[in-house]
């Protein structure tokens, strides 16, 4: 038994070594009178209210109409020779107001004014939003002014100014046309100028009749030629003035 006792003594741990111990930590100097405290108000809600409640007295009962406010008492009505109002002076001119029924002034307004025309609208969604047609500029409020339709002054006075310069022009073409204008024979002149013709015709059909049969020169060809269209223009002179009784001639 001594061998097993000395076997299980080997057998055991060996002693831990002692820690040293923690200092104390923070001790408040009021510990004792904070559980003195707790002790002596534990389970205070156990009670129903204060231990002693003021017992109201019976003669404070509720009274009817004590709860109403109170009027002020009224002053005593003072006499009635302190009431007038002084004796006014002789430069006082009393403010005559007249009093105006608004009423019935406002209903003759009414009955005489104009009533309300009503307001445009346009509704743009099948939920009925709508808006002013005035203000969006698709209402032609132009067309019912005074001056719509009427032609501006700038413009009648352009128009004023455009026609007075084409009366000048015209004035100044028919003046140039005037001018260059063909002047027309008086019958004197005409007699006296188809006289001269057949005069010149019958001198140069002269020279013309006293001309050799045989023209065997250059020379006398070109002078038999020349005589001969001098005859035919003379004749055509005489023909036309003869045929025609007012001649024109042209301002050279």
């Amino acid at each position: 038994m001594a061998t097993q006792s000395a076997q299980e003594g080997a057998c055991d741990p060996p002693p831990r070594p002692e820690q040293p111990g923690k200092p104390g930590g923070y001790i408040a100097k009021l510990r004792e009178l904070v559980k003195h405290e707790a002790e002596k108000n534990k389970s205070q809600w156990k009670t129903m209210g204060p231990a002693k409640v003021a017992v109201p007295s019976p003669n404070d009962f509720l009274q009817k109409r004590s709860k109403e406010p109170k009027i002020a008492p009224k002053k005593k009505e003072r006499d009635s020779k302190k009431l007038l109002p002084p004796v006014p002076p002789r430069t006082y001119h009393p403010v005559i107001r007249i009093k105006k029924n608004f009423i019935n002034k406002n209903a003759v307004a009414v009955i005489k004014g104009e009533p309300k025309k009503p307001r445009h609208f346009c509704v743009d969604t099948r939920q009925g939003d709508k808006y002013l047609l005035e203000p969006s500029g698709l209402f032609p409020k132009y067309i019912k002014k005074k001056n719509y339709g009427v032609i501006p002054k700038y413009v009648t006075r352009r128009n004023e100014e455009m026609k007075r310069e084409a009366e000048e022009y015209q004035a100044s073409v028919l003046e140039q046309l005037k001018m260059k204008a063909m002047k027309t024979l008086s019958e004197e002149e005409r007699t006296n100028i188809l006289k001269a013709l057949k005069k010149n015709w019958e001198e140069i059909n002269n020279a013309y009749q006293r001309l050799p049969i045989l023209a065997d020169t250059m020379y006398k060809r070109m002078h038999k030629e020349e005589l001969e269209l001098k005859l035919k223009q003379l004749e055509h002179d005489i023909a036309a003035i003869e045929k025609h009784k007012r001649v024109y001639i042209a301002n050279v």
